[in-house]
């Protein structure tokens, strides 16, 4: 078995990387051939301490991840999410290679909202609100620029000290970023993006203008809720995979009469994107095993290339 260290995968992934590689896994994730199983919800010892087990398969690859949250990692100056990726040896059913995934994890999650608002975001957003001021947070800005002309960033972040820090990192960056309260921040903003545990809206439907592209992250388990129900009727939804984001994604929320669109679909011409500058365009991203094995495959080719091998 192959094993690729955290360090090793982290000083090969890039924002580049995941975007290509999350924009085909998306598009793999409509394929009739391809098979995403139920998402495990389990917790350790302590139930403060939750896992996912993700698993996947298609005509090429097969394969698992597994991604923690530890949340008292952060008082110990350690991650509290880790992943960990596992890709079988299909002719014989062994695992063939495995990837310490944390960094490269950060990278695929804030890949798909890039994927998804560079379809549905308007060309000309240039301002963006983020919800949390925590980890992921920060690739989720650093993907997002790169994708559309976003000079300006409002934080809503329950930690004055952390958004204060986070708003500080950005303006280092030459963003014109500051904290924000969350009717300000959503009434300004071109994309709003929610990076949060949060169980409960953290705002008001009627705060999102017209045009605005809203993406939640951090409904991954059932229970979990970032955005109001009431948005959903003003907007054309799309999400990574209908049937996972209705089961544990945001949309599990949402009323079943809804028409939800599969960002793979739309990326592949089968189907539409926004189709007005006036529409609010939202997509969930409940997270696909499809996306860890594609970018691992990424991974193994970036050090094939460096090592020759």
């Amino acid at each position: 078995m192959r094993f690729i260290s955290e360090a090793e995968s982290a000083k090969l992934v890039t924002h580049e990387m995941a975007f290509v590689a999350i924009r085909e896994a998306l598009v793999a994730a409509c394929h009739q051939a391809s098979s995403s199983f139920p998402v495990v919800l389990g917790h350790g010892s302590s139930e403060a301490n939750r896992f996912t087990v993700k698993s996947a398969a298609t005509p090429d690859v097969a394969g698992l991840k597994v991604g923690s949250y530890w949340p008292a990692n952060l008082e110990r100056g350690l991650p509290r999410h880790n992943s960990l990726i596992l890709l079988f040896d299909q002719a014989v059913g062994r695992i063939d290679v495995a990837i310490a995934a944390g960094v490269v994890n950060a990278y695929r999650t804030a890949a798909a909202d890039a994927v998804a608002a560079d379809l549905l975001a308007r060309s000309d957003a240039t301002t963006l609100a983020v919800f949390g001021s925590g980890h992921q947070a920060r690739y989720e800005v650093a993907a997002l620029t790169r994708i559309r002309p976003i000079d300006r960033v409002l934080i809503v972040g329950r930690d004055p000290a952390r958004a204060d820090a986070f708003a500080t990192e950005l303006r280092e960056k030459g963003l014109d970023a500051r904290p924000a309260p969350a009717e300000r921040a959503c009434v300004a903003a071109d994309i709003i993006v929610t990076a949060t545990s949060a169980r409960a809206p953290l705002f008001d439907a009627e705060w999102v203008r017209p045009g605005t592209h809203v993406a939640s992250m951090g409904s991954d388990a059932r229970g979990k809720q970032e955005l109001p129900p009431a948005l959903f009727a003003r907007a054309a939804l799309f999400c990574d995979l209908p049937n996972q984001s209705r089961d544990i994604g945001e949309l599990q929320h949402a009323g079943p009469e809804l028409m939800v669109t599969a960002i793979g679909e739309v990326i592949a011409g089968r189907c539409g994107g926004r189709s007005s500058d006036e529409e609010i365009t939202l997509f969930d991203s409940s997270g696909l095993a499809l996306q860890d094995l594609y970018i691992a495959r990424h991974i193994l080719a970036a050090l094939n290339n460096r090592t020759g091998g």
